[in-house]
């Protein structure tokens, strides 16, 4: 089914083609909030709200672009917003996972130095301008084509390719730093 046609049943009251785009979205939607609050707990409840704004709005949706770049605007936007309004620029937490996505080994030392490696990137990240760190979170945790990637922030390739680069060069002199 096409996305149009899948939204037809949504607003039609089909509750299980709503079921349909939660279970379809939620991970890469996931993927991409934690990359913004890197907290397990409050990225699960913005994507819980990115759904909810989604079905709110969802007979506005114009079907320019694809039902994946909406969302991934709307759960962008959730977690911005969720960050200027609790004011919080560096939110730094230790995750259970290191930065890689692998389970940390059981060495104590190993799995300190891990997490201290995570932090020193999440906080690296943190500190990118706001257009910068969007385009490196959907290119890296995403791996979305820079296409794609200009599709969400409604913006060229060329601009992307160049926030990407920038993105780059500053988390690699922030890090060198440390």
């Amino acid at each position: 089914m096409t996305d149009t046609e899948i939204i037809h049943h949504v607003l039609q009251g089909d509750q299980r083609a709503y079921k349909w785009i939660v279970e379809k979205y939620s991970p890469m939607l996931f993927r991409v909030v934690m990359g913004f609050v890197h907290n397990q707990e409050q990225a699960e409840e913005l994507v819980q709200d990115t759904f909810v704004k989604a079905y709110q709005s969802l007979a506005t949706f114009n079907h320019k672009a694809a039902l994946s770049t909406w969302l991934y605007r709307i759960a962008i936007n959730q977690s911005i917003n969720y960050l200027r309004g609790k004011k919080i620029k560096h939110f730094w937490t230790s995750l259970p996972l290191g930065f890689s996505g692998r389970a940390v080994g059981p060495d104590p030392l190993a799995q300190m130095e891990q997490q201290e490696q995570s932090l020193l990137i999440r906080r690296a990240m943190d500190s990118l301008p706001e257009k910068q760190r969007t385009a490196f979170i959907l290119s890296k945790y995403e791996d979305l084509p820079q296409k794609e990637i200009a599709s969400v922030l409604k913006t060229s390739e060329g601009a992307v390719e160049q926030l990407l680069q920038r993105a780059k060069a500053g988390l690699r002199k922030k890090l060198e730093k440390t």
